[in-house]
């Protein structure tokens, strides 16, 4: 370019490296309308030859994006928010996994610590002193436990409280809610939410009318329709989402949980929370200290394994010395408190018991929903969300939304729209109305920002 003569040598360097790099520049600055929607080539390839050698493509059912239209992406890589795909599209990630990533993806400390536990074996099959460090954390923070059996997820978790609570009261009958899915075990595949109500099933095939004959359906959000069951049954448990995950987010109120917890004690049965969403992820000591309503039993998973399959049940001691070798309730894992695991999740712990953590997980969750509820508002939809520490979620109708019945309620064929339209500009979001999205604690306001300039365009396109 033309040489200055009022230009020294280290000014005229400048100016030439600020040419080459203005392209970049202006590429980073452009609004999102002028940046090119994804193409997701080598995704669709792979998602075609998995549907032949795997059912539906999957490992999961939600994965296939059934509800949404277009095929899953196939990832390549992950780390912080980020996630990116085997076509080299790279997206702010709100799935986290489905809830484990609250540190961020591939988190640097976690793995390192990982590492360190491989050197030693990823499996022993006999008692590891990671187990105890794992479940004094888990005691200390949750207000509700006493002790712990440590499972491989979520769905195991939920098996063996079944078993227990069961065992521990001579009872036999359930009540669970309306859309809460507590794992795809038999006897909750009643009115369930998560995949089933994403792919529209009422309940599974396959699923014998004996298990379910002792599984009783409530509203979610109804004290009255808890209380009639109650009333006419000799029920073992009452089993909810402390904050529903799995009809969309829907956040309770503390006066609901705490009526399950004074109808429970006045009919004789244990309430039970499924905190394997919540656990660890509204609050250090979960729903239960976010609310300040202790249940009798809890199940937990997601969070504590630190990104590595985990589950738990816990609660009081009384109820827990049931579980054998200690009681005469069997229940078994050839995996269950794998070394890798426990030190996954004792790192990811660890991180999250410093002051502020919480509070900066629901101040990102929040403006993020409020920023995705105006933008809505703003281009004429009906829209309702919210929040509750790293977990949050929004319906496209009027709301409130305070149940399964009100999220059957909720637009779900704009919301396929909407989410397709939100990948192809590189965020990536659950693929399901009925599912929660997550925050992370690697998200940044950049990425928040990004995300609702994202979502004002796509609202005003839908």
């Amino acid at each position: 370019f033309y040489r200055s003569p009022s230009l020294s040598a280290p000014k005229m360097k400048f100016a030439a490296l600020s040419l080459l790099l203005l392209p970049f520049a202006s590429s980073l600055s452009a609004p999102a309308s002028a940046r090119k929607p994804y193409t997701f080539t080598k995704s669709d390839a792979i998602f075609k030859e998995a549907q032949e050698v795997m059912p539906g493509g999957v490992s999961s059912p939600v994965r296939a994006f059934r509800s949404v239209g277009g095929n899953p992406v196939v990832f390549d890589h992950v780390k912080g928010s980020k996630a990116w795909d085997v076509d080299g599209n790279e997206f702010i990630d709100y799935v986290g996994t489905w809830g484990p990533a609250i540190l961020g993806h591939a988190d640097d400390e976690v793995l390192s610590a990982i590492k360190e536990t491989m050197d030693k074996g990823t499996s022993f099959g006999a008692p590891c002193a990671l187990e105890n460090e794992l479940a004094k954390m888990v005691i200390d923070a949750v207000p509700s436990v006493e002790m712990v059996r440590f499972t491989n997820s979520g769905t195991e978790a939920c098996m063996g409280m079944l078993r227990l609570v069961r065992a521990f009261t001579g009872r036999e009958t359930i009540v669970k809610f309306e859309g809460c899915y507590h794992g795809h075990a038999d006897s909750f595949l009643v009115q369930a939410g998560s995949g089933v109500a994403t792919l529209g099933l009422p309940d599974s095939p396959g699923v014998p009318d004996g298990a379910t004959k002792s599984t009783l359906c409530a509203k979610y959000g109804d004290l009255d329709s808890v209380e009639e069951l109650l009333k006419n049954n000799e029920v073992a448990a009452v089993i909810l989402e402390p904050v529903v995950g799995n009809s969309g987010f829907i956040k309770p109120t503390k006066e609901f949980l705490q009526g399950c917890r004074d109808l429970t004690t006045k009919y004789g049965a244990l309430l039970v929370f499924d905190e394997v969403m919540t656990g660890f992820r509204v609050s250090y000591g979960g729903a239960q200290e976010y609310f300040g309503v202790t249940p009798d039993v809890t199940t937990m998973g997601k969070v504590i394994g630190g990104g590595l399959p985990v589950g738990a049940y816990a609660g009081r001691k009384d109820i827990m010395s049931m579980v054998a070798p200690a009681g005469p309730m069997y229940q078994a894992g050839t995996l269950s408190g794998n070394p890798c695991a426990m030190r996954a999740g004792i790192e990811t712990l660890k991180r999250l018991s410093a002051p502020g953590q919480y509070e900066k997980l629901e101040a990102n969750s929040r403006r993020l929903v409020e920023g995705i509820l105006e933008a809505g508002r703003a281009a004429g939809h009906d829209v309702t969300g919210g929040y509750a520490g790293g977990m949050w979620g929004f319906f496209f109708c009027e709301g409130p939304v305070s149940s399964f019945s009100d999220a059957e309620k909720a637009d779900a064929e704009k919301f396929g729209r909407w989410h397709r339209m939100m990948l192809e500009r590189g965020v990536y979001l659950a693929p399901s109305t009925y599912e929660a999205g997550f925050m992370s604690l690697a998200h940044t306001d950049d990425d928040i920002d990004r995300t609702l300039e994202i979502a004002r365009e796509v609202m005003e396109m839908l």
